[in-house]
């Protein structure tokens, strides 16, 4: 299939807003022209700049969610509850996926029907540059089935990946617990413990356009929390604790980071009633990317 065929009615998008009118637009003239057509939902959450408002008058055929609060990656959910196509493309709201790569992944997808995701090559903008983690991706040391059609996965970016909806419906969507930042690897690992392969492919591609309307310091103050409770509710004791030290030590010493750490330890007492151990096989996931995060250049946590 090229670019040029016809609509595709596999593959739905889902976008997630918060804040970001002008972005969003933007990634809308994008989505909505193309080849494939997809059907769009975007969920705002909880957006007082306009947004809503905006793409009711300028994107009529998108399908609209205005959620009264922010309800960080939760609003995936309720915009896949919204579709019945067999695949569900997410995006940011500063990201846009390349003419031609919603089909591509759409044709992998129902090739291989244990597949349940295919994350995209990210390149930069403006500039279209590669972003760091495409390197990552690409060298992954996961090791997955022989059929996988790229290189196997422990986790994946939500903002450039195509999931199969009866994979996402069958782990549960996104943890509300986690609300935003580095929610994909629990769901990763709760794909892999039901046997669901993921992988990057090379073939699709997603630009990004990093929004300056952020909170760096929230952002990283959610990901150590969530890094810690990921790992505490999925990895083995031994593990868990080798990720928990490694984090310790390399994050910067500030109010941030204690922030963050704060609210890990508060929320041990749920993390460790709802805990429950992966599976060999799907542990092993993880266990094969210590030594690469450890290293990355691309995942640190900083702001």
């Amino acid at each position: 299939m090229t670019a040029s065929a016809g609509p595709d009615a596999r593959v739905a998008v889902v976008v997630i807003t918060h804040q970001r009118r002008d972005e969003l637009l933007l990634a809308l003239d994008r989505l909505v022209a193309l080849p494939e057509r997809p059907h769009v939902v975007v969920v705002d959450n909880g957006s007082t700049d306009g947004t809503t408002a905006a793409v009711r008058e300028r994107f009529p055929q998108v399908e609209l969610l205005a959620s009264p609060e922010n309800l960080g990656a939760i609003g995936r959910n309720l915009g896949v509850a919204r579709l019945d196509t067999p695949y569900v493309a997410f995006c940011d709201d500063d990201t846009w996926w390349e003419p031609g790569s919603l089909r591509t992944a759409a044709d992998v997808l129902d090739a291989h029907p244990r597949l349940a995701v295919v994350t995209a090559r990210i390149v930069v903008e403006p500039g279209s540059t590669e972003d760091p983690i495409v390197a990552e991706l690409r060298d992954s040391p996961v090791r997955g089935a022989g059929w996988l059609p790229g290189p196997a996965l422990g986790s994946f970016l939500a903002g450039a990946s195509v999931l199969r909806r009866e994979a996402f419906e069958e782990v549960g969507g996104f943890s509300e617990r986690l609300w935003l930042g580095g929610e994909e690897e629990l769901m990763a690992g709760d794909l892999a413990a039901r046997g669901w392969e993921l992988c990057y492919l090379s073939a699709l591609t997603v630009h990004h356009q990093a929004s300056r309307a952020r909170d760096p310091h929230k952002r990283r103050a959610d990901g150590i929390r969530n890094t810690l409770w990921t790992t505490w509710l999925r990895r083995p004791v031994r593990p868990a604790l080798r990720r928990t030290v490694h984090l310790l030590r390399t994050v910067p010493r500030d109010r941030v980071t204690a922030r963050g750490l704060t609210a890990a330890v508060r929320g041990m007492p749920w993390v460790l009633r709802e805990r429950r151990v992966l599976p060999p096989h799907a542990e092993a996931r993880f266990a094969a990317l210590e030594a690469a995060q450890a290293s990355s250049s691309a995942r640190r946590y900083v702001s």
